[in-house]
């Protein structure tokens, strides 16, 4: 059998489904503990990799919301947004669309006009520097309710930062309800934001009908669960609503039980659009290189299957038509080129 690492390792790639305080390494995260040494965050890197073992979404969570607690100046935001996307040029990630919770942060005292400074002085120097495009997607912290959501639709309106593209909605769904943030999103979408709202990964297919019903939802975050319902994936299929799948992540979280019962496979035999991501990937021991090595086995994909599967997220990207078109004549190059050997 070929082994497709050397292959996906050069592939040009974009990413649409991946956290800010999330893509924290175990480097950045232990400084940033050592900075703060009021937090019960490790601060040896060996020793968050048994700090980062969940035992369920909840403990997840929890632990996510620790490491958030870390970021507390600009100069903690610019140093993790930069570094993030210094370790996405290592894996020749072109484009990403990184979902930021703003509310986290200024309600832990950051000054939001210097959040959004800190955030779009490392999307520039990360372009100029480093060849990674970054955009924003402000998301909803669900857990923290309306008052959250109040919060981030007034930033992502009335402050807009240039590099913010999308709107959405993360954390539980169990008890978080999707039709409560409608005016939220709609004052978004108002404002020429895309919406793409977290659904059906630790719930049914329901939520992922109230997320397009609702909130409009272009993208769906995650989408595990619609392979229940026969009607929704038609639906997806039909029109072109791209799932952003998370394989490890799903297994991390317990939202499935085994890889090989990952319903990734359903989505793809339905004609569902599917891109591949790493959600919050050192926390979950994975990086998008090992996410498409994993959707390679799942799928049995050769290379020309895996430069589709890069295809599908720079399709189902906000990045403009000539961004779209640049890219993904870098992957046809590459690709090309790999097989001419």
């Amino acid at each position: 059998m070929t082994d497709l690492h050397p292959f996906i390792a050069g592939l040009p790639k974009a990413e649409l489904h991946v956290h800010h305080v999330g893509s924290a390494s175990p480097r950045i995260v232990a400084e940033l503990a050592a900075h703060h040494p009021d937090s019960k965050v490790p601060t040896d890197p060996e020793a968050l990799a048994d700090y980062f073992t969940f035992t369920d979404f909840a403990h997840f969570v929890e632990v996510y919301l620790s490491v958030v607690d870390l970021i507390r100046t600009p100069e903690d935001v610019r140093l993790l947004t930069f570094e993030v996307a210094r370790d996405m040029a290592r894996q020749n990630i072109r484009y990403t669309e990184l979902t930021i919770t703003p509310f986290s942060s200024t309600r832990r005292g950051i000054e939001e006009k210097a959040f959004m400074a800190a955030i779009e002085d490392a999307r520039q120097a990360a372009e100029s520097e480093l060849g990674v495009v970054l955009r924003w997607c402000f998301d909803i912290p669900g857990e923290a309710g309306l008052e959250a959501a109040e919060e981030t639709a007034r930033l992502a309106v009335d402050l807009h930062p240039e590099g913010l593209v999308s709107f959405g909605l993360g954390g539980p769904e169990i008890g978080v309800p999707r039709p409560q943030f409608k005016p939220y999103f709609d004052r978004a979408i108002a404002a020429g934001l895309h919406s793409v709202p977290h659904a059906g990964e630790t719930t049914g297919p329901q939520t992922v009908w109230d997320a397009l019903t609702d909130l409009r939802a272009e993208r769906i975050g995650h989408g595990t669960s619609s392979v229940q319902d026969p009607r929704l994936l038609a639906h997806l299929a039909e029109r072109r609503i791209p799932l952003e799948v998370c394989p490890t992540s799903n297994i991390a979280t317990r939202a499935v039980a085994d890889l090989d019962e990952h319903p990734i496979k359903e989505m793809v035999a339905a004609g569902v659009l599917v891109t591949i991501n790493s959600d919050d990937p050192p926390m979950f021991g994975t990086d998008l290189n090992n996410e498409y090595a994993v959707a390679a086995r799942l799928l049995d994909l050769d290379e020309r299957g895996l430069a589709d599967l890069a295809k599908n997220a720079v399709a189902a990207s906000f990045l403009d038509a000539a961004g779209k078109s640049r890219i993904a004549a870098e992957i046809d190059a590459y690709t090309t080129a790999w097989l001419a050997r």
